[in-house]
């Protein structure tokens, strides 16, 4: 069962436990919204690399989900804050293949191509957010002339 979410539901970041219940919750509710499979495959594993990168890099923090709505399009919002060291170079951290902590350095780069909408806001010594949207997609409209 999944804590229904509010406005904005926080999360917190602080364990491997953590990032588990986050996925749960990011799944769950991207099919609540109506997402397919394939967006919410795509959410739940940007989530996770962001989510592990607060942990890691920014020592835990915490994550809000977030339900916006523009007219009839419904969409979800994650953000993961931290309060660690920041980013110093944030192309270099964009970069794939770049990597501070043995992994692939895949995390943010990924984590970005994987999603319609990617803000990160660090500042060296003010911590790290990272917020990423995507909204539902419905079916393709009909081509022109196509029965």
């Amino acid at each position: 069962m999944h804590a229904p979410l509010t406005p904005t539901t926080r999360l917190p970041i602080g364990s491997d436990a953590d990032l588990a219940w986050l996925r749960q919750q990011v799944r769950q509710c991207a099919a609540d919204l109506g997402f397919g499979l394939v967006q919410q495959t795509k959410l739940v594993t940007a989530a996770s690399e962001l989510a592990r990168n607060t942990l890691v890099h920014g020592g835990g923090g915490h994550a809000e989900i977030t339900t916006p709505a523009d007219g009839p399009r419904r969409g979800l919002r994650l953000s993961f804050v931290d309060n660690g060291p920041g980013i110093r170079d944030v192309d270099l951290a964009l970069t794939d293949g770049y990597t501070t902590g043995g992994g692939l350095g895949m995390g943010l780069s990924g984590a970005k191509r994987l999603v319609q909408d990617f803000v990160l806001d660090t500042r060296p010594g003010s911590g790290t957010t990272v917020t990423i949207t995507e909204w539902v997609s419905g079916f393709p409209a009909p081509r022109p002339g196509a029965r």
